[in-house]
């Protein structure tokens, strides 16, 4: 006859919930191996909330370049601008 499963104390249930939201379980070559979870902001991964919430003086002090130019043309579409003309389209439009 089996023995019953012995409950973990309050402590041990704190622990386990602790340990399982910094790690996460993942097969690597068919065997399990616990990884770090990755950084998160309210649920979000860090580099989504940082896309979602910051404002362009953010951006430039933390050398955000690609994000800059994805909000400031995320801004043009929404006041209705034509975005600007790229350098092949520039190239091509020249008489000479």
């Amino acid at each position: 006859m089996a023995k019953p499963k012995k409950k973990l104390t309050p402590a041990q249930k704190a622990h386990k919930r602790l340990m399982r939201e910094k790690y996460q379980w993942i097969f690597v070559n068919g065997k399990q191996k616990r990884v770090r979870r990755a950084p998160t902001v309210e649920g979000l991964p860090v580099d989504e909330f940082i896309r979602r919430n910051a404002d362009p003086i953010w951006l430039m002090q933390h050398e955000e370049y690609e994000e800059l130019h994805a909000w400031q043309l995320q801004q043009d579409q929404l006041a209705g601008v034509a975005p600007a003309a790229t350098d092949e389209e520039e190239d091509e439009r020249l008489p000479f």
